[in-house]
């Protein structure tokens, strides 16, 4: 499915195919040429007419697979752009979390991506190599029917090699796949903890746990690579033997004074030609290699899109949970939350906090259960991905405000005077910003306030913030986004003060929900925040 849809959306493999008809047609005119030219040169005269039409071939050939070089190339990566968007698309409907770990759909988008791209590329080249035998024996034939015979005897032989190298390479590429999708995962994984891997003294353990798929992955690569060798050497017999039987019945066609030298040096070109198939182990394997990467691909492509939360049943600012279950973090918990708000989500580390966070910012998607949102949401994190060009690219990420709306956006936030700080301003190329911790977190609060959303999800995107500079945004969001709904993930005990409600968690439920003043007198809320 995925192979024929690369096929279907670029039509310019026809033209790949149309510009090789001439390339190849000179291809297999070659041979005869050059037999001219050499009974030419044996009859000791010259007959320009021969030589035009030799070099005049030649510059066919070597002018069509110029061209087919620049088509390919072309044709292979809008291919592999187009599918990367589609897997993108669909990974981030999906949403988080999804049986896809990151690595493995990086390895996806990457690798399996670029390879199935180029499938139109891959069967225009077999077909280009089928036309070649099939010419090739045509040409045989035209020379003497005895030749075409002979060679023909060798074609079951060649059928089946090929018919053998596709069936045993085809379970070593779908697991050299499937290993090396795994391998990206376990590295992703890596990375993202180097700081906690180097503080705990693990990086030879984590190494080790990185490289376990290292054995499959080279079982597989060497069973892949070794029947592509196979393949090569028995063609490397198969050739010589077929080019022997050919020429032993064109040196009788000689005798008998059917054909000259020339059309013995044709019939040798023409032997190689036909076996073009055969010779092209590496061709082969690719399309089984775009085979296995289109499968992968499908698993993703295949894998049905939750169904979205109704955007009706709740008022603008509104949040309503009822049910929800993410496994491992969330239980059966209900919630209502007015709209316009101010709610402080706390509970021990573990308790589920950034999981309802998630969830009432749509990030996840819980396994069971309903959540209704009144309007769109902002989210900021503790620990922001900053993502652009320029840090006001950053701030604006994904919306179209112009500099005003992100200046603005930024002052609330408390970060207008850092970045007015930077060489170029808002026009600073976010590799040449560097910003400390507490500084990214209010780069990010800037990229949820821009969006002017009705509910502002806060994921401890204040916890680098002295409690002063967090009593000031907090001001300032209530000036700049009035009557908006915050939902507040927090560790600080003032935060939780100042929040009109409090949503106590513990262990994955809900165990409380109402005024700090009032859980305060709980010996065990009071625990929380020690």
């Amino acid at each position: 499915m995925v192979l024929s849809s690369v096929v279907r959306r670029d039509p310019r493999w026809l033209l790949l195919a149309l510009n090789a008809l001439p390339a190849t047609t000179a291809g297999l005119l070659l041979p005869t040429a050059l037999a001219s030219a050499v009974d030419m040169a044996l009859a000791g005269r010259l007959d320009r007419g021969t030589v035009l039409w030799l070099v005049g071939l030649a510059g066919v050939e070597v002018l069509g697979d110029a061209i087919g070089v620049v088509l390919a190339a072309a044709i292979t990566a809008s291919g592999a752009t187009w599918l990367r968007r589609r897997l993108t698309a669909h990974l981030v409907a999906l949403g988080h979390p999804t049986r896809f770990e990151p690595g493995d759909a990086v390895s996806r988008l990457t690798g399996d991506s670029a390879i199935a791209g180029g499938v139109s590329v891959l069967a225009v080249n077999l077909g280009i190599s089928v036309v070649t035998a099939a010419g090739a024996i045509t040409a045989l034939a035209l020379l003497d029917w005895r030749l075409a015979v002979v060679f023909l005897l060798s074609v079951p032989l060649a059928a089946l090699l090929v018919r053998s190298h596709l069936r045993l390479t085809a379970a070593d590429v779908a697991t050299y796949q499937e290993v090396s999708g795994e391998l990206s995962a376990r590295l992703v994984d890596a990375v993202g903890g180097l700081r906690t891997i180097a503080a705990s003294g693990r990086a030879d353990q984590e190494a080790e746990r990185v490289l376990r798929p290292l054995p499959r992955l080279a079982a597989a690569g060497v069973g892949m690579w070794s029947t592509q060798a196979r393949m090569i050497w028995r063609a490397g017999l198969l050739l010589p033997a077929v080019e022997l039987a050919v020429l032993t019945a064109a040196g009788f066609g000689v005798v008998a004074g059917r054909l000259s030298v020339g059309d013995v040096l044709a019939t040798l070109g023409y032997v190689a030609l036909g076996m073009t198939v055969v010779g092209q182990a590496t061709l082969l394997t690719a399309i089984q290699r775009a085979r296995a990467s289109a499968q992968r691909l499908d698993e993703v492509l295949s894998t049905p899109v939750p169904a979205e939360d109704a955007p009706g049943g709740a008022a603008t600012g509104e949040l309503v949970l009822t049910g929800v279950n993410v496994p491992g973090a969330l239980h059966d918990v209900e919630l209502t939350v007015a709209a316009g708000t101010f709610v402080a989500v706390v509970g021990r580390s573990g308790s589920g906090k950034s999981a309802l966070a998630s969830v009432i910012g749509g990030l996840t998607r819980p396994s069971t259960g309903r959540v209704r949102r009144g309007g769109s949401v902002g989210y900021a994190f503790e620990r922001p991905s900053l993502v652009g060009t320029t840090v006001g690219d950053a701030v604006r990420y994904g919306t179209s405000r112009d500099h005003d709306e992100v200046e603005a956006a930024c002052r609330a936030a408390q970060v207008h005077d850092v970045v007015v700080r930077l060489p170029e301003g808002y026009d600073t190329p976010m590799s040449a910003a560097p910003m400390s911790g507490g500084e990214a977190q209010r780069l990010g609060l800037a990229r949820a306030f821009v969006r002017d959303p009705a509910v502002l999800v806060l994921d401890d995107a204040t916890a680098s913030l002295d409690m002063v500079t967090e009593s000031t945004v907090e001001r300032a969001v209530e000036s700049a986004l009035p009557g908006r709904t915050r939902v507040v993930v927090t560790h600080r005990a003032a935060t939780a003060r100042r929040a009109d409600v409090v949503v106590w968690l513990d262990g994955g439920r809900v165990r409380a929900v109402g005024p700090h003043s009032e859980l305060w007198d709980d010996d065990e809320y009071r625990a929380v925040f020690g």
